[in-house]
């Protein structure tokens, strides 16, 4: 089983609290045998649009394909202004056309798919992002199995915090470890389901 992470911090090098977070859950996938690859969407050059190849330079058809090959979708995203983050947004625009294919009656490319979400904040918001990319995979075929989300909003995720990334794992470790087991398990339970099923 594979898992394709799709980070989407803001920030290109240095501490990003969501990728500390995805770095902790990825320990509970391994547990549970399924191998993952987090894709810092920033550091690709994504062009905007909402087709699956927008022409030369283009880096999402390459991640596209390494998706298509896993079992498990997972965003990523801190919380800025109450919504996911703008890297999340142009990762979610870029499978519009999948919503297309479908509409028109073709399989969709995310089929048999789990879906799941991670979310870093230091207020409220969380329940607004998990609806509305739970939405978003339920339009494009992707299943969010139940518990298959990880909030995590503390302070310490406030921006200019000076917390580091041993404090922050510490803290995960403490306060969301049976959070992200029940995560991990939900998702490795629905892709063995599924294909005891085919």
């Amino acid at each position: 089983m594979k898992a394709i992470i799709l980070l989407g911090t803001l920030k290109s090098e240095g501490l990003s609290h969501t990728e500390t977070l995805t770095d902790f859950f990825n320990q509970h996938l391994e547990r549970q045998g399924i191998s993952w690859e987090v894709i810092r969407l920033v550091n690709h050059n994504i062009l905007p649009g909402t087709y699956l190849d927008m022409g030369e330079g283009d880096a999402w058809p390459q991640i596209m394909e390494k998706i298509k090959k896993a079992d498990i979708l997972i965003f990523a995203t801190p919380i800025w202004w109450a919504n996911h983050s703008s890297q999340t947004q142009q990762a979610i625009e870029r499978f519009d056309e999948i919503n297309e294919q479908i509409s028109q009656g073709k399989e969709s490319l995310l089929a048999d798919k789990a879906g799941g979400i991670i979310i870093t904040g230091d207020s409220d918001g969380a329940q607004h992002i998990i609806g509305g990319i739970s939405n978003f995979f339920n339009a494009v075929g992707v299943t969010l199995p139940p518990y298959c989300t990880l909030s995590a909003l503390i302070h310490e995720h406030a921006k200019g915090s000076e917390i580091t990334r041993q404090e922050l794992m510490a803290k995960y470790e403490k306060e969301y470890a049976e959070t992200a087991e029940k995560m991990a398990k939900g998702l490795a339970d629905f892709i063995r389901t599924s294909a005891s099923t085919k």
